[in-house]
């Protein structure tokens, strides 16, 4: 024998009948719901039509629950308070409010832009959770076209075949110099003061589009690239710069990572553009959540900008 699935009850006449049992009047019961007296009856009339009983009866002008309606009011009560935590839940997920962001970033974004970013966004978003993390820029691009992150954001991209490219802000790379470097009262260094003074590399990962410009910068400018020492990551580069090895030539977020070094940062010629980028899956939109933490990052990214160059760090 073939069970019918289909319910015939209508979760609408029976919000009404929770509405009835909960203030026992018809006019506070369509008050309750935003309902016409008239329409509360009529749902109560066709409710008791489709279940084959009685749920309210007249005594003393008033209307009174029959054993019946208690018995299907305890049944349905919990019903409701569900549907009412879910309408939390969804406005919560519709207003941004709730929900997990899966993120990565590349190190000179992740160590700079996204703790100040993601302080800024978790301070109001009680309800959100966010798992955060630091990867090679290989990896980073391999996640986001797998989908096993929401979005992630890395430096010195245009485009990729495999997934979405946004280019948020772009920013040339500064040079950084000890304040007792003798260039440090220049007004700007370029790749011939490198070449002449000592500078780090940014060679040892090949595949690094930072370390690429960074080549052709020199190569335009007819100065030898000669780095004292070759690093994989910026952070390193400020470090070895901060211990007095030479001057390094990094993105612009990485002075906010190395604040507290005895650094100045100078505007480096010639000019090199750093694209910070968005990264998301190909062809699919950002939800409510993940767009309000994007643009938290953008407005981090427009400080940053606003930091002027030529001054000291710590």
């Amino acid at each position: 024998m073939k069970i019918s699935r289909k319910n015939d009850l209508s979760l609408r006449l029976l919000e009404v009948f929770g509405a009835m049992m909960t203030h026992q009047t018809t006019v506070q019961a369509a008050e309750d719901l935003g309902i016409s007296q008239p329409a509360v009856s009529l749902a109560i009339r066709q409710l008791e039509e489709q279940l084959g009983f009685q749920l309210f009866e007249r005594r003393n002008r008033r209307l009174v629950p029959t054993q019946e309606a208690r018995i299907l009011f305890t049944e349905i009560e919990p019903i409701f308070l569900n549907l009412r935590s879910l309408e939390t839940r969804v406005r919560d997920l519709r207003e941004g409010r709730s929900g997990v962001l899966r993120v990565l970033a590349t190190p000179p974004l992740g160590h700079s832009v996204m703790p100040l970013a993601l302080k800024r966004f978790l301070k109001t978003r009680q309800g959100v959770s966010v798992q955060f993390d630091i990867r090679r820029m290989e990896n980073v691009i391999e996640a986001v076209e797998a989908g096993t992150v929401d979005f992630a954001f890395l430096l010195g991209m245009q485009s990729h075949p495999g997934i979405d490219v946004t280019v948020m802000k772009v920013t040339p790379m500064v040079a950084l110099l000890a304040k007792d470097h003798p260039l440090a009262t220049k007004p700007f260094v370029t790749a011939g003061d490198c070449a002449e003074h000592g500078h780090m590399g940014l060679g040892l990962d090949r595949g690094s589009r930072l370390g690429v410009l960074l080549r052709q910068a020199f190569e335009a400018a007819n100065a030898p690239y000669r780095p004292a020492v070759e690093v994989r990551y910026c952070h390193s580069a400020a470090v070895l710069a901060n211990a007095g090895l030479g001057i390094a030539i990094v993105d612009s977020y990485t002075p906010a990572m190395i604040a507290k070094m005895d650094l100045v940062v100078k505007p480096f010629t010639p000019s090199i553009q750093m694209n910070a980028c968005l990264l998301t899956r190909k062809d699919t939109a950002l939800p409510r959540l993940a767009s309000d933490f994007v643009k938290e990052v953008s407005q981090v990214m427009d400080e940053h900008e606003s930091q002027p160059a030529g001054v000291p760090l710590g």
